[in-house]
């Protein structure tokens, strides 16, 4: 276990009816006027929205609405949203939805107290740790943005899929009611508890020595969401799957899964090219490039796939060929994507990329680490085009 840094701020208000918390929350954290990023119509549909907009009332607090957020949120709203807090007085954000809508948040919270452009911090060209305060009110179980330091923005001009990491981005609450999940579509639902097994297993997948306290605390969110999601899908309003789907997606997120390791991420970085490029779910992607990774990487340390395998797969471990029980638990991997109703390649995601577009993916998503990906093994743009291709 190596030397680590570790804090989690973010008050988690949790269970049935949290939302109408909402507005005493904003008030504890001195907030006079709050922006509500969202996404869709289904928060008006269910009353959701004016059930917030009630607590904010209640509270004394104003609010402005800010619709449009999408899938693979845009900076262009995110800098309408900070023209329109300057102009209305802002001083509290409170998304509500999934990461799209709190990482839309992140960056306008970001833009409201810094004097850069956000392209610039997007692209490494600058750092802050400065930002505007921020709750929020989840509607999905999957990117953790909820309680994580993280933010990823699409940049339109060239269609960059780009990330800023620092833990003044925590929001300072976040208000999880399962219920909030149940009319979510069920390839979303799937999609986001995906998003949650990736954002463990990337922490997982380390060749850092002597984590094993860790390593089982994530294997056991890994098994409890391996099996909430398979319930999710077929039974939409089981509390208790969807408890647990919306807690992990916290948890997996957070940092504690990576405290103590160096974590990888390659295929995060490898799956935001393709968002970038076809807007596909986060989720989805994630599963259509996974296996491929993983079967370009595992002889680097053959005896962490395996035990991935057997303690989250229950793969019958094979004393005599490690290697054999390794690629059994990506096999596993896989076969519960297809339970579940994700893609395990490109070609069931929907997406049939060009050599060009992969050269042009892999080129990208280098960039981002100064020629190179990954810390499980260090992964060149000629390693990542080869993982592209054989997703295919």
């Amino acid at each position: 276990m190596i030397n680590f840094d570790y804090q989690s701020p973010t008050k988690v208000i949790f269970g049935k009816g949290a939302e109408m918390k909402a507005g005493e929350e904003v008030k504890a954290w001195g907030g006079h006027k709050v922006m509500i990023p969202y996404g869709g119509d289904y928060l008006k549909k269910n009353g959701l929205l004016d059930r917030v907009h009630q607590s904010l009332t209640e509270a004394g607090i104003e609010y402005v609405d800010l619709e449009g957020v999408v899938p693979n949120p845009h900076l262009g709203l995110v800098k309408e949203g900070i023209r329109i807090c300057k102009e209305e007085g802002v001083d509290f954000l409170l998304p509500i939805g999934g990461g799209s809508a709190i990482d839309t948040a992140k960056g306008i919270a970001y833009g409201l107290v810094n004097d850069f452009e956000l392209e610039d911090l997007l692209l490494g060209k600058v750092t802050t740790d400065k930002i505007a305060p921020l709750g929020c009110i989840s509607t999905i179980a999957a990117t953790g943005s909820e309680t994580s330091n993280s933010m990823v923005i699409t940049i339109e001009d060239g269609w960059l899929k780009r990330s800023y990491n620092h833990d003044c981005a925590r929001p300072k609450f976040a208000i999880m009611n399962p219920e909030l999940t149940y009319t979510l579509p069920v390839y979303q639902t799937a999609s986001g508890a995906s998003d949650i097994m990736m954002h463990t297993m990337e922490r997982y997948f380390t060749n850092t020595k002597d984590v094993d306290l860790i390593d089982r605390m994530a294997e056991g969110l890994l098994v409890a969401v391996r099996e909430a999601a398979k319930v999710a899908v077929k039974t939409p309003d089981d509390y208790e799957a969807r408890a647990t789907l919306m807690w992990a997606g916290s948890l997996s997120h957070n940092g504690l899964t990576g405290t103590g390791r160096v974590a990888d991420f390659a295929s995060h970085k490898i799956e935001h090219e393709l968002g970038g490029m076809f807007d596909v779910a986060h989720g989805a992607g994630l599963c259509a490039i996974w296996g491929s990774w993983a079967r370009y990487v595992y002889k680097t340390n053959p005896a962490r796939f395996a035990q991935f395998a057997v303690r989250v797969f229950d793969v019958p471990e094979n004393f005599q060929d490690v290697e054999a029980t390794a690629l059994r638990g990506i096999e596993a991997w896989e076969d519960w994507c297809s339970v579940i109703g994700m893609p395990t390649n490109l070609r069931e995601l929907g997406v049939e990329p060009t050599d060009e577009q992969i050269d042009e993916m892999a080129e990208k998503c280098v960039a981002t680490g100064g020629g190179h990906v990954g810390f499980f093994q260090t992964l060149y743009k000629d390693d990542v085009v080869q993982i592209y291709k054989n997703a295919r």
